[in-house]
């Protein structure tokens, strides 16, 4: 029953944590065009989340060895709500974005710790059920975070601080469990190389992952805006681009597990940017139009990431998966980082569809490159099972190690 306990208190602080820090990213694009920031001042911000999350991810597990998994979520937390709430302090989007990276660096270090947490009360026997129950509540609160922002009116000091609110409340659950505090693990080694030694196609593929995602998610509002959404319909069109992706896992899963996924990341590669032309050419087709081509995008590109790991895992031994997982977040992070300030320049001095434009480039480079891949060493005959991985911080490979491996 203690178990049972710990695990709902850490899935609480999840969704309570997403749905603050999640939601914060389509808020700040919409404040910033009712404030007339320009398009490469939203990008901005973006890409300041993403500097965030990679340093949380760096830090968080040597915070953690330092003072413990619940100080280290009191402190990742506490930098959270004071980015939330410094937005009502000023207008000026360059302060802005020193408060987006607290507020990245608070998602990564949280995450690090509900992961390093739950990954030590697991067991064989539960390790499915409860990894599988954590990815729904996080996909599921990811969705929530995207519709919240029909609600909460654009550059309003109610806003900021009801997610400050909630960012708060995220540290209620951890540090009221009476479940006691697990050791702290050893952190893993930062070594981009492996990565690339295992999978060039990989690193490529988790680079285009994060262009796509990243650019979405953080810009997303401003091509909404371009094209004539209100902002609840932005806050739909966001969400069914996440909902698409979760769909998209089962099916993806199950044809990374029988084919080649090296196929399977080309023509996944080679449908989105059909689906980048759908969405393009859905701008004027009506609400329901931009709806379900925001869908169909989610679908395609959300699983490449995941697909991209797979791969990738299919060359490492037992031993290396947890840093290979941390040097593939690594290159994740450093396509996010670039992606919103590049799509945002790009819409100011091309229009809306620049933003698809730069995406389906990315997967045309991905899809020549994946080819060039196939004629360097054939796929191994010994593989691991598909598992979909959330970018949350370097240490989720230490999570997901045993499922990889059918164990």
């Amino acid at each position: 029953m203690r178990l049972i306990i710990s695990f709902t208190a850490l899935f609480l602080s999840v969704i309570l944590l997403q749905l603050s820090t999640g939601g914060v990213g389509p808020l700040d694009a919409i404040s910033g065009l009712t404030l007339d920031f320009t398009k490469e001042q939203i990008g901005l911000l973006g890409s300041a989340h993403f500097i965030g999350f990679f340093v949380g991810c760096w830090w968080a597990p040597r915070l953690m060895g330092s003072v413990g998994h619940s100080r280290a979520f009191a402190v990742c937390t506490a930098l959270g709500a004071m980015g939330l709430i410094g937005h009502t302090l000023t207008e000026n989007p360059y302060v802005w974005a020193l408060l987006r990276i607290a507020s990245g660096t608070c998602v990564a270090g949280c995450y690090t710790v509900i992961e390093a947490w739950l990954n030590s009360k697991v067991t064989n026997e539960n390790r499915g059920r409860a990894t599988g129950t954590y990815r729904i509540v996080d996909m599921s609160a990811s969705l929530g975070a995207q519709l919240i922002i029909a609600i909460l009116p654009p550059a309003s000091y109610v806003s900021y601080n009801l997610l400050a609110i909630l960012c708060c409340a995220a540290l209620l659950p951890l540090t009221l469990t009476k479940s006691s505090q697990p050791e702290t693990p050893r952190a893993p080694r930062l070594r981009p190389k492996l990565a690339w030694r295992c999978s060039p196609l990989a690193v490529a593929g988790v680079i285009v992952a994060a262009l796509s995602s990243a650019s979405f998610r953080m810009v997303g509002p401003v091509y909404g805006q371009e094209v004539g959404l209100e902002i609840d319909q932005i806050a739909f069109f966001l969400a069914s681009f996440v909902l698409g992706g979760a769909l998209a896992q089962y099916p993806m899963g199950w044809l990374a597990d029988k084919y080649d996924r090296r196929w399977v990341l080309i023509w996944l590669s080679a449908v989105a940017v059909v689906s980048c032309g759908i969405t393009m050419a859905a701008s004027g087709s009506g609400t329901l139009g931009v709806m379900l081509a925001a869908g169909f995008f989610g679908f395609t590109t959300f699983p490449i990431f995941s697909v991209s790991a797979a791969h990738a895992n299919d060359f490492a031994t037992s031993e290396q998966r947890v840093e290979l997982s941390a040097a593939l977040m690594f290159f994740f992070a450093l396509g996010a980082i670039a992606s919103p300030y590049v799509s945002s320049s790009l819409i100011d001095t091309y229009g809306p569809g620049a933003l698809f434009a730069f995406v389906a480039a990315g997967h045309v480079v991905l899809i020549a490159f994946g080819l060039t891949r196939m004629r360097a060493r054939p796929t191994p005959e010994e593989r691991t099972n598909y598992v979909y991985a959330p970018r949350t911080s370097f240490t989720i490979g230490r999570l997901l190690r045993k499922q990889r491996e059918g164990r």
